[in-house]
């Protein structure tokens, strides 16, 4: 049975229930097994109270715990990240830059790899940090996924919303004051029922 990961760092939550929204996508489809991971925290409790994350934190510590060598068992993995800048969350850029034995072995080759994310603007960085999360999953020799134009949701101009043919993406507000919209959430599942209907044909 293909198995996909769902991997991602939330700090606000917005990326965590556009992982949701993700493995409903990817649980649509039928004979494959989903899982889903957070990546390790990196910063102090007592920094994560002074940004008012710590009850955010507290209501996601039953999603378990990936470790680097579980990503060596997935068919495909699709990864979740906030925008910093424009690039990929510091904690999920140490996450996978402890990837060298993967890489080294080859163990990630010929794999699905997949990238949503949330920024606080419209035009935070979105587009930037999955073509710079695209680079990594490039060196480990993984099939790049994206959201195609057959999710018409990201072509419509009656709201603002994220999404691009990079991938799946939601705006958070400058004070997190904003979560997904329906057409995000959409995208989101959208792209975890392709990824996982791939998976099946390449890994059946």
């Amino acid at each position: 049975m293909p198995r996909v990961f769902i991997v991602y760092y939330s700090l606000y939550g917005h990326v965590h229930r556009m992982a949701e929204a993700v493995a409903d996508g990817a649980h649509s489809v039928e004979g494959i097994e989903v899982v889903i991971k957070r990546v390790p925290e990196t910063l102090p409790s007592e920094v994560l109270a002074k940004m008012g994350a710590t009850e955010i934190q507290n209501s996601l510590s039953h999603i378990p715990i990936c470790t680097v060598q579980e990503l060596a068992t997935a068919d495909a993995i699709i990864f979740g990240t906030p925008t910093r800048f424009g690039n990929m969350c510091g904690q999920m850029r140490q996450f996978l830059d402890a990837t060298g034995k993967l890489w080294n072995s080859g163990a990630l080759v010929g794999k699905i790899g997949s990238v949503f994310t949330s920024s606080a603007t419209q035009h935070g960085g979105q587009e930037s940090t999955i073509l710079s999360f695209h680079t990594t999953l490039l060196h480990h020799g993984m099939i790049l996924v994206g959201l195609p134009y057959t999710f018409q949701g990201q072509t419509r101009i009656d709201e603002i919303t994220g999404g691009s043919p990079y991938g799946a993406s939601t705006i958070a507000g400058s004070r997190n004051e904003r979560w997904p919209t329906e057409n995000e959430l959409a995208a989101a599942r959208f792209q975890g029922r392709h990824v996982a209907s791939l998976a099946k044909k390449l890994f059946p």
